[in-house]
């Protein structure tokens, strides 16, 4: 892997992520564009939302925002594995990213029922 991909950081990601301002968003919006920057973004979601299932005061209602939002704005190759990170744990934190994810209908758009 050479250091094109490995930059950001999933923590860098996780932080922007956290705080989810408008230049937060286009940051976010910047790495779905690139496909090399994908193992980034989604270890960045993953670490996120560890933290948010450790941490005092889970905000749901902020990850189902954000999973509203990435369902909206991510391109056709990341909702399988956006939805697969909703879906790694039972705890509320994933339950609401999926809420929101589903809310979208991201993965219904980029992959239609016939």
């Amino acid at each position: 892997m050479n250091a094109a991909t490995t930059f950001p950081n999933q923590d860098a990601v996780a932080d922007k992520f956290a705080a989810f301002a408008e230049g937060d968003k286009a940051f976010i919006k910047l790495l779905m564009e690139n496909a090399l920057q994908d193992e980034s973004l989604i270890d960045g979601l993953h670490r996120h939302l560890d933290r948010s299932a450790k941490a005092s005061f889970l905000n749901a209602l902020k990850l189902e925002k954000i999973g509203e939002w990435l369902g909206n704005s991510a391109p056709t190759r990341l909702q399988i594995r956006l939805m697969e990170a909703a879906k790694a744990s039972q705890h509320p934190a994933y339950a609401a990213l999926k809420t929101g994810l589903t809310r979208s209908g991201g993965l219904d758009r980029a992959y239609p029922k016939i």
